[in-house]
C-alpha cells in the first residue's frame, strides 16, 4: 500500500522559549495578539507558555486556549516539567482549546541527571512513564521530550523515549538544549532514534533546537532527512543565549528547496505542492508584530526578514536583478509579504476604510483600540502626505499594544543647538493622575529627556540599548524607536512610534518604565503566591 506523502509540523514556541529572552517579557494582550497571528500564519501548534510558572503565565495559556484555540485553529500547548502539579496547571490552563496539548520534559544526560536533578538514569526512567500517564489522563496528545537529548548516552535515550511511547506520549521531542551539536551528528541521532526505539512508529519525530553555535536550522533540516517530522521554532529566531531555530528560515528553506527535499518525505522530487501549512505571506508581517512587542530588533543582514535581504547595492548585483530577478535573488520579496509602500490612505481618509485596511493587513481593533489607533492615525496623516501599509502598522503597534498605561507623557519640550545645552521639560501623569513636571540638562536631547522623566518617575534604572529606524524613506518619515533597560537583574523593553523621533525616544522611555513600574507593584503579590 503506497504511504500518504508527509508534511512538517511547525510548533511555533515563541510564547514560550522565545519569551524566556532577556528583556523579551510579554503582557497578556500582547501574548494574545501574537497568538492571533500566529494562527493566521498558520502555525501547527503554539506553545503557549509555561502554565505552572506563574499566575500571569497561567491566565495568557488559558486566554489564548480560550480564544485562538478554536476547532479549525492550531493546537494549544503547555509546557510542564515531569511534576504532578506542573502537569496539572498545563491541563487546566489548556483546557478551553478544541485541540490541546501538554509537553512535559525531564532531563536525560548524565551532566543534568548529575548536578541538576541528582537522580539516577533507573529514578528518571521512573519519572517519565510515570508522569507521561498521568498528563495522558487529562488528554491524548502528550509530548515528551528528554532535555539535553543532544548531550544524553544514545542507549539511554532510546529506553526513556521506548517508555515515554508505551505509557502514551504521541510526539517525542528530541531537543538540542544548549546548542551542541552539529548537523551530521543531529542527523545521526535521529536516524539512531528511528532505528533503535521499537515504538517510535507509534509517535511523531519533533526536534527543538537552540543557536549557540549558529547551526539550529541547519540541525533542523539535515534532522528532517532523518525522520523528523515536527520543527519547533521561533518567530525570529529569538529565544535564550543566542535564540532559538527561526521559524521564517526553516520554512523558506523547505520551500525553495522543497525539490530536494520532497523525496525524503515520500514526495515526488518534481512536486509543488508545499511542505508545510505555513501562509509564507504572513511572514514579514508577524515578524515585524514581534520584533514590536517584544523590543528585539532584527538585525539588517538577518535572513528572510532583516532590512537587507533583499536590498542590492553591488552594481553588477543590480544590473542583474534588474534584468532578471533570478540572477541574484532565490525567492520574491512578495511571497513573504513584503510588498512595495503603496499610498493607501490619507487625512481625508474616514474610519470605516481605516478599520478595512487594518483588517486586510490583519488586524482586529476593537472599538476603543480603533478610536485610540484613527486620533494617532490624523494626527499624522497632517503631518505626512502620503500614508503606507508600513506606517498603519506602526501607529497599531504604537497605539493598540502599548505597555501598561500607569505614568502618562504629556508634554516633552527640548532646547538645544550647537552651541547650547541640550535642556528638556517633561510634563507626566502618575498613576494617581497627579500632574508632575521636571526639567534636566543632558549630553543630548534624548539624555535631557530621560534625566527629566526619571525625575519625575524616580525609579533606578540601567538604559542598555537605545535604537531608532525609520519606517519608511523620506524626511517626513515615521521613526521607531525602541528601548531596553535593567532593573537588578530584569531587563525591560519600550517601543514608541512617531514622526518626531524627541518625542517617539521620551514615549518609548515611559512604556519601558510603566513595565517596570508595573513589575515592581506586582512584585510582593508575586512572591507570595509562588512561595
Amino acid at each position: 500500500m503506497k504511504t500518504q506523502p508527509e508534511k512538517i509540523i511547525i510548533f511555533d514556541t515563541t510564547l514560550r522559549d522565545g519569551e524566556q529572552c532577556p528583556g523579551a517579557t510579554l503582557n497578556i494582550d500582547e501574548k494574545l495578539a501574537i497568538a492571533k497571528q500566529l494562527a493566521r500564519l498558520g502555525v501547527d501548534v503554539i506553545e503557549a507558555g509555561f502554565a505552572f510558572a506563574s499566575p500571569g503565565d497561567f491566565e495568557a495559556v488559558n486566554k489564548i486556549a480560550q480564544i485562538v484555540g478554536t476547532e479549525n485553529g492550531p493546537v494549544i500547548c503547555s509546557l510542564a516539567r515531569a511534576i504532578q502539579e506542573d502537569i496539572k496547571a498545563a491541563a487546566q490552563a489548556i483546557e478551553p482549546a478544541a485541540k490541546k496539548r501538554i509537553h512535559t520534559f525531564i532531563a536525560t544526560s548524565d551532566i543534568h541527571l548529575k548536578y541538576k536533578l541528582r537522580k539516577s538514569r533507573q529514578e528518571v526512567l521512573a519519572i517519565a512513564e510515570e508522569m507521561v500517564a498521568y498528563a495522558k489522563s487529562f488528554t491524548d496528545d502528550i509530548e515528551f521530550s528528554p532535555e539535553d537529548a543532544g548531550r544524553s548516552d544514545p542507549e539511554f535515550l532510546y529506553e526513556v523515549l521506548e517508555k515515554a511511547i508505551a505509557a502514551g506520549a504521541t510526539t517525542v521531542n528530541i531537543p538540542d538544549t544548549v546548542g551542541y551539536t552539529t548537523p551530521t551528528e543531529f542527523g545521526a541521532l535521529i536516524k539512531g532514534i528511528k532505528e533503535n526505539v521499537p515504538n517510535i512508529d507509534q509517535a511523531i519525530i519533533s526536534v527543538h533546537g537552540h543557536n549557540d553555535l549558529g547551526l539550529a536550522v541547519a540541525n533542523f533540516l539535515e534532522a528532517v532527512k532523518n525522520g523528523a517530522r515536527q520543527l519547533e521554532c521561533t518567530i525570529n529566531g529569538i529565544g535564550e543565549r543566542a535564540g532559538n531555530a527561526a521559524l521564517e528560515e526553516l520554512v523558506m528553506a523547505l520551500h525553495v528547496r522543497r525539490q530536494y527535499f520532497n523525496p525524503f518525505l515520500g514526495r515526488p522530487a518534481e512536486s509543488e505542492e508545499p511542505l508545510t501549512n505555513i501562509d509564507t505571506k504572513q511572514i514579514y508581517r508577524t515578524s515585524r508584530m514581534v520584533s514590536n512587542l517584544t523590543g528585539m530588533l532584527v538585525q539588517p543582514n538577518k535572513a528572510i526578514v532583516g532590512a537587507n535581504a533583499f536590498a542590492h547595492e553591488s552594481g553588477i548585483h543590480q544590473d542583474g536583478v534588474l534584468k532578471n530577478k533570478l540572477t541574484y535573488e532565490i525567492m520574491d520579496a512578495q511571497l513573504i509579504g513584503l510588498t512595495e509602500n503603496q499610498i493607501v490612505l490619507g487625512k481625508h481618509s474616514g474610519r470605516n476604510a481605516f478599520r478595512t485596511r487594518l483588517r486586510e493587513l490583519g488586524y482586529e481593533p476593537t472599538e476603543t483600540e480603533l478610536n485610540k489607533a484613527f486620533v494617532r492615525f490624523k494626527e499624522v496623516a497632517d503631518k505626512k502626505k502620503e500614508i503606507t501599509d508600513w506606517d498603519l502598522e506602526a501607529i497599531v503597534n504604537d497605539e493598540i499594544q502599548q505597555a501598561p498605561d500607569l505614568f502618562k507623557l504629556e508634554l516633552v519640550q527640548v532646547s538645544c543647538g550647537s552651541n547650547a545645552k541640550p535642556t528638556a521639560t517633561v510634563t507626566l501623569r502618575n498613576p494617581e493622575g497627579d500632574e508632575l513636571i521636571d526639567a534636566a540638562i543632558g549630553t543630548g536631547p534624548v539624555d535631557a529627556v530621560y534625566k527629566a522623566i526619571n525625575r519625575v518617575i524616580n525609579i533606578p534604572n540601567q538604559l542598555i540599548e537605545f535604537s531608532v529606524q525609520s519606517v519608511t524613506a523620506g524626511i517626513d518619515a515615521i521613526g521607531e524607536v525602541t528601548i531596553r533597560l535593567r532593573y537588578q537583574d530584569r531587563v525591560f523593553s519600550g517601543h514608541a512610534a512617531n514622526t518626531d523621533i524627541i518625542v517617539a525616544s521620551a514615549q518609548a522611555y515611559v512604556n519601558a518604565l510603566n513595565r517596570l513600574y508595573a513589575w515592581v507593584q506586582n512584585q510582593p503579590k508575586q512572591e507570595e503566591v509562588t512561595a
